[in-house]
């Protein structure tokens, strides 16, 4: 491959780059300022003034005026078509009424046709709770099928129309009032996604760039029937081996993605089938695949009723005989299995499933198998030992407690006094779970240090994790949960992949979860590295995110 040239096209590799007078977040040395990249891979890290003593002509040379260089984030739990979608179509996450959604599909239906897309809506956040029906969407559409997301993506407001086309009503979930959830939800979703190839290529590629420009160097894409066709997740898979042009060669120049395909399957026989079907490789049988639904939407299955609605206590969509039948022939197959599941007993059925698949396959295999539990909002003590007696890596998105957590917040509201019991990461961390971190976009947006912010931050204090914890979790820990194969991943150290982002930061420092304790620290003597100060209301911004050696994004003021 040619040179690319020094105004640092995205998509390109220099021979060797220099990256010198800033801050590099490395076990290496907590103290280097300098980095060198050779091809894909980090060369070396060290100081200033070493990196003057080798910096030469063939090399480019970032001077990053005080920008910090750090491990690029990976996004544990996204759904690429949807974000893509989210991202372009109707934003409803800032109306706070029934009037104001009627008025903004209004504003978007004027001179459209075809399918009215829209999505955010949160009737938690607004002063009279009461949905629009049917026939006012309706009419506010001009008669155009509308499917509006709630923001958990778990429910949905759709039009007369729209109902009448997937045939809603003789599906589970379906409410004339236009809400639909569970089967008929799922129906009237496959439909407004049913695109062209084209589009739902055009969405997912919407996604990465956004995703690129915001420091993540790959994401966990977690497909699934009930969310979309297979072709959605060949498509998402493909970006792996297919890029943009440069020089002749074809390069990779998005984030990359790790697959999963939430698909139920009853032996190894049906599972080889799966797979085979697909026709690309996935990381697992894996993720969406639902045993409940969400808080929000009041389909989470949990022990004692809603709160706010008290005869329903949600809904199990897998029985556990399913689910531990799924989970013996993954792990005979030597891959990862699980769930999607948010309620405590929908934890439960996931818990006890896994307990009859040790019985039948041995827990060796169950723990060798690396098997991924999707969210994980409320667990108890027990439930947190028995994850860690099977060695469940659990994905959680710290976004949800940032959103909802807090007193008079949805979970407050749905749950009460279980609400402080939600998304306990301290927990996890102490009992020895393995976790990782992310978004699970659109329903939060790929923002990873709003994510790290929201562990620091968390409604419980007893449930907040140090940043430099949180980091891992939203860094190295999710290429460990996908079962990346080159230990070194997710680290700056000489002969690791050179996937980073370069970050301008306001300042940098330690910050630990216990307010008791000092916050920051520059003692050299603690040889910890710094991380950016997050309580300064600002957001580090991006100036470039690297893949293996390949720039994803740069920011004009990187190089100017």
């Amino acid at each position: 491959m040619t040179d690319a040239p020094s105004s640092g096209t995205a998509g390109t590799r220099r021979a060797a780059t220099l990256y010198r007078n800033g801050s590099v977040y490395t076990a290496a040395d907590p103290f280097a300022t300098a980095m060198v990249v050779d091809g894909d891979t980090v060369a070396w890290v060290g100081s200033e003034q070493a990196a003057t003593s080798i910096a030469d002509s063939s090399m480019e040379v970032i001077d990053l005026r005080g920008a910090l260089v750090a491990p690029g984030f990976v996004d544990s739990h996204v759904h690429l078509t949807d974000t893509g979608i989210a991202l372009e179509s109707l934003e409803l996450g800032s109306v706070r009424s029934a009037r104001e959604l009627l008025d903004a599909v209004a504003g978007a239906a004027a001179g459209g046709s075809g399918p009215l897309l829209g999505h955010g809506w949160d009737e938690s956040l607004w002063t009279d709770p009461t949905l629009p029906g049917q026939a006012e969407l309706e009419r506010a559409a001009g008669g155009r099928p509308v499917y509006l997301s709630r923001v958990d993506v778990h429910s949905a407001l759709i039009s007369p129309s729209l109902a009448a086309a997937v045939r809603a009503e003789e599906f589970d979930g379906y409410s004339d009032d236009g809400l639909v959830k569970r089967q008929a939800h799922a129906a009237a979703r496959l439909a407004a996604r049913d695109l062209p190839e084209e589009t739902l290529r055009a969405f997912q590629k919407r996604a990465l760039e956004e995703a690129a420009a915001n420091g993540y160097v790959a994401v966990a894409e977690m497909g699934a029937p009930q969310i979309g066709s297979m072709l959605d997740l060949q498509l998402a898979a493909g970006w792996n081996a297919t890029g943009d042009t440069a020089a002749g060669d074809t390069i990779k120049t998005r984030p990359e993605i790790l697959p999963y395909w939430g698909q139920l399957v009853a032996s190894v026989a049906e599972a080889e089938t799966v797979l085979a079907e697909l026709g690309v490789p996935v990381r697992g049988l894996a993720g969406d695949l639902n045993i409940d639904g969400s808080i929000g939407s009041r389909t989470a299955a949990l022990r004692a009723p809603y709160a706010d609605a008290p005869g329903e206590r949600g809904a199990t969509y897998l029985s556990t005989d399913e689910a531990a039948a799924h989970l013996a022939a993954c792990s005979l197959l030597g891959i990862q299995g699980g769930f999607h599941v948010i309620g405590d007993a929908g934890l439960d059925a996931a818990l006890d499933a896994l307990d009859l698949a040790a019985a039948e396959v041995g827990e060796q295999r169950i723990r060798a198998a690396g098997h991924r539990f999707e969210h994980v909002e409320l667990a108890d003590a027990d439930a947190i030992e028995r994850l860690a007696k099977y060695s469940i890596t659990v994905s959680v998105q710290p976004g949800f407690d940032a959103a909802w957590g807090g007193p008079g917040r949805l979970y407050e509201q749905r749950l009460g006094s279980r609400a402080a019991d939600m998304n306990p990461f301290a927990s996890f961390y102490s009992a020895g779970v393995p976790i990782c971190f992310g978004s699970d976009s659109p329903v939060t947006p790929l923002r990873p240090w709003a994510a790290v912010r929201a562990c620091l931050e968390h409604s419980n204090p007893a449930q907040r994790i140090s940043a430099r914890a949180a980091f891992l979790g939203h860094t190295r820990a999710g290429w460990r949960a996908a079962r990346q194969a080159n230990p070194m991943a997710g680290q700056l150290v000489p002969g690791a992949p050179a996937s980073f982002a370069v970050w301008d930061v306001e300042e940098l420092m330690v910050q630990v979860a216990d307010g008791r304790v000092q916050s920051w620290s520059t003692d050299p003597r603690a040889r910890t590295p710094l991380l950016p100060a997050l309580d300064t209301g600002t957001d580090p911004r991006c100036l470039q995110t690297v893949r293996d050696g390949l720039e994803l994004y740069s920011a004009e003021a990187l190089r100017s």
